[in-house]
């Protein structure tokens, strides 16, 4: 493709674009477009934020309480590649409550404070929020517009109708073309226009129309869509907000506004010709419309004269006598958006000193003018900061100012998991990442967070079962809701019941679980480091457990390592031991898998077949002999015989049968479409078939594993076709179904044969 007919083709584009997205607008045709959609052009940044994280939808996840909603925006829907923030659902309600508090108040009236130990992804929250605005913007249903000020050549402005002379002939064509009218200078080209004034805060539109006129278009407009008069009473739960009711034009449009005015002697038409509607899109990499403030001692808002030297601005004789101030800093460039301080309390007191008012009233007062700001404020801080913060006498004055919002560090592995497998992949490391290594990084991660549940919370008939919590067993209730194989089914079931109290129990402590351990920074520099490991050639959960075990013996660099060990909770040394365990049991279940010695099918018949028996037994029931056709009593040989393998030691068969019918019906009524899923609804059952099956035929897996050894060493040939056949076909499998490559493999299954099959 030639080079001339390419930019010809990406010029019409972005000129179809251009035109497409209303970039340029008459004040007239702006109050047409308004009028056709009255609350989206009526938002303030509360309103427009929680629009955000609507529009793209929310999904119900599992939690430890139940199920809970994420809100998909903080999937991030840019392509940003880590941006993704992984659980966190309570935060994310936290912060859609409190933006409807916001809405329903009809003003932004406090800060909202994310607090929480560092790398507790605070920041990246608000980062994915930022680019759901950003992405937000750019469609047709959040478009946002500002006011600039258009000021045409003195050539070209004659006579009454304001036009004159050949130029004026092009450029009325032009804006005629442009879909405009003469009675506008919004539409002229660049050559017909001496000075175009921005407004630097991003006025809304309407603030031109007076404010008793401007309630009136409101309520007009929102009644005529049927949405009631903005004050969130009747069918429509909208609220207009005090900014756009009350608000007024900017010290620098105003003075603008004024002279033309009196230029013109009051005639208000006049004026409006002068008024460029702009469409303009968030923008984090120009600081449009959000801003991230890092602790520093710089003021967050200011202005300069621009009016002071006239050999800077080629000013129209109308601003002669007019002094121009245009404001600048964080807080304007934010503007109809969200401003984020990050670290606030890292600041000195009086830095920030000003936000007491500025997060009720939203004003900020200036040496000559108060500016008006329409903006969500959210803040972050770590927990050392703000329990000092706390002890200072103007912490009561900031309470009632500040919205807390606690954002503890990730409880369930398989989150943590997801925020490292979104950094660590082939690209970033340079070699093949092997199944498991970033979860067991994400095991012992949160295994270093748990606290020991405090027994005296519960109830007395449960007391002894909280206090036997190991932090293994805690770890996989809060993930899979799974319960430890030596607990009862009665037991088992009860301890389920407390999941959720378990993962609330420190919620009001000032010490709460998820405030201390290993942070996600932490774990991801070992994980890198673990990539270079030169005894491995894959960046597998081996070379992860020798980078665990380094990090435990760096006290002085790791304050986490110094807690105090209670009753196996905080002895990080031991649970990379655990974690290796873990391991170790995912990789002998997916070898054994692979060698295909006996399907899932066999399993399932095998459980279908007594659940059968089971039913029939509970409820006094006779079973039809499929080969016979009598009616028999249930088979209690066949079920005595698995539940000698499944069934945990000490339980009565009776309870035990009972309790599985149970869960049955739980099931049913949780999902009553659903065909029935004997796996997922006894993990625990089919795990202890597998173990009971393969623990009879370890000889034939030894020499099974031996023989996949041998195959990935220069031992190849000592082994037959048919055991060199069966070996690929276990290879094949563990890296299809599971990922391993040949070496990592080769790894695991060394590792599984020194520790479990020496």
């Amino acid at each position: 493709m030639e080079a001339k007919r390419y930019l010809q083709e990406v010029g019409a584009q972005v000129s179809d674009d251009f035109v497409k997205n209303r970039s340029i607008l008459s004040f007239e045709e702006y109050v047409t477009l308004f009028m056709g959609d009255p609350r989206g052009q009526s938002r303030n940044a509360a309103q427009y934020l929680r629009d955000v994280m609507d529009h793209y939808g929310t999904e119900t996840v599992s939690h430890p309480t139940g199920k809970i909603r994420r809100f998909k925006v903080f999937d991030v829907p840019s392509s940003e590649r880590d941006g993704r923030v992984a659980g966190q659902e309570e935060v994310q309600n936290a912060i859609y409550r409190q933006l409807g508090n916001f809405t329903r108040a009809g003003r932004i009236n406090k800060l909202i404070m994310l607090h929480g130990p560092n790398g507790s992804a605070k920041s990246t929250l608000v980062n994915a929020l930022k680019a759901g605005m950003e992405d937000y913007s750019r469609q047709p249903q959040g478009a946002l517009y500002r006011i600039s000020w258009i000021f045409p050549s003195e050539k070209l402005v004659k006579g009454s109708i304001g036009f004159g002379g050949e130029r004026a002939a092009v450029a009325a064509a032009g804006a005629a073309a442009a879909g405009g009218d003469l009675s506008t200078y919004a539409h002229l080209d660049a050559e017909s226009i001496d000075v175009r004034v921005p407004c630097e805060l991003r006025d809304h539109p309407l603030f031109v129309v007076p404010p008793v006129e401007r309630q009136r278009l409101l309520e007009g407009a929102l009644k005529k869509k049927g949405l009631g008069n903005g004050d969130g009473q009747g069918d429509s739960d909208f609220v207009l907000s005090d900014y756009l009711v009350h608000g007024e034009l900017c010290h620098k449009c105003r003075s603008i506004y004024t002279a033309l005015l009196s230029n013109y002697k009051g005639d208000y038409l006049q004026v409006l010709r002068h008024v460029r509607v702009e469409r303009f899109y968030i923008s984090r990499r120009y600081q449009v419309g959000t801003v991230t403030v890092e602790p520093q001692m710089s003021v967050d808002a200011m202005y300069q004269q621009v009016t002071a030297d006239r050999t800077q601005l080629n000013v129209p004789p109308a601003l002669h006598n007019v002094a121009l101030f245009e404001p600048h800093g964080p807080l304007v460039h934010a503007n109809r958006g969200l401003i984020e301080y990050s670290d606030l309390l890292k600041r000195p007191l009086e830095a920030f000193k000003y936000l007491l008012g500025f997060s009720e009233t939203s004003q900020v007062p200036l040496e000559h003018f108060v500016l008006q700001l329409d903006e969500v404020l959210i803040a972050s801080s770590n927990e050392k900061h703000l329990g000092a913060f706390k002890e200072l006498p103007d912490f009561a004055s900031f309470k009632g100012r500040i919205e807390l919002v606690r954002v503890p560090y990730l409880r369930r592995y398989q989150q943590e998991q997801q925020v490292y497998d979104a950094q660590i992949t082939p690209t970033t490391v340079g070699k093949h990442v092997a199944p498991h290594a970033t979860e067991v990084a994400a095991m012992w991660a949160v295994l270093t967070r748990l606290k020991k549940p405090i027994p005296d919370r519960y109830q007395p008939e449960v007391k002894e079962l909280v206090d036997q919590v190991t932090p293994v067993e805690k770890m996989h209730l809060y993930e899979e809701g799974v319960v430890p194989d030596r607990l009862s089914l009665s037991h088992g079931k009860e301890l389920r019941k407390l999941r959720t109290d378990m993962y609330e129990e420190s919620d009001a402590y000032p010490n709460y679980e998820g405030r201390s351990g290993a942070s996600a920074r932490e774990i991801k520099t070992a994980l890198f480091n673990a990539a270079q490991n030169a005894d491995y050639k894959c960046l597998n959960a081996l070379a992860v457990i020798e980078e665990l075990e380094a990090i435990c013996k760096d006290k002085s660099v790791y304050e986490f390592l110094l807690q105090e060990v209670v009753d196996g909770y905080h002895d990080h040394e031991e649970f990379v031991r655990a974690v290796e365990a873990e391991y170790l049991d995912r990789v002998d279940e997916e070898v054994r898998e692979s060698m295909g010695l006996v399907s899932e099918g066999q399993y399932r018949e095998l459980v279908e077949r007594y659940v059968y028996n089971v039913s029939h037994w509970v409820k006094g029931e006779k079973v039809r002999n499929r080969i016979t056709g009598a009616n028999e009593r249930p088979d209690e040989q066949r079920m005595a015989e698995l539940e000698a393998i499944v069934m945990p030691r000490g339980e009565d068969p009776g309870e035990y049968r009972r309790g599985l019918i149970s869960q049955i019906g739980a099931h049913k009524l949780d999902n009553p479409d659903a065909e029935m899923d004997y796996p997922r609804i006894f993990p625990d059952m089919f795990r202890r078939l597998r173990d009971h099956y393969f623990e009879e035929r370890k000889r034939v897996l030894r020499r099974n594993k031996e023989n996949v050894l041998k195959y990935l060493s220069e031992e190849r040939g000592s082994l037959s076709s048919r055991e060199q056949t069966q070996v690929e076909s276990t290879l094949k499998t563990m890296h299809e179904r599971y990922g391993y490559c040949e070496h990592c493999a080769k790894d695991a299954i060394l590792f599984l044969m020194k520790k479990r099959y020496g």
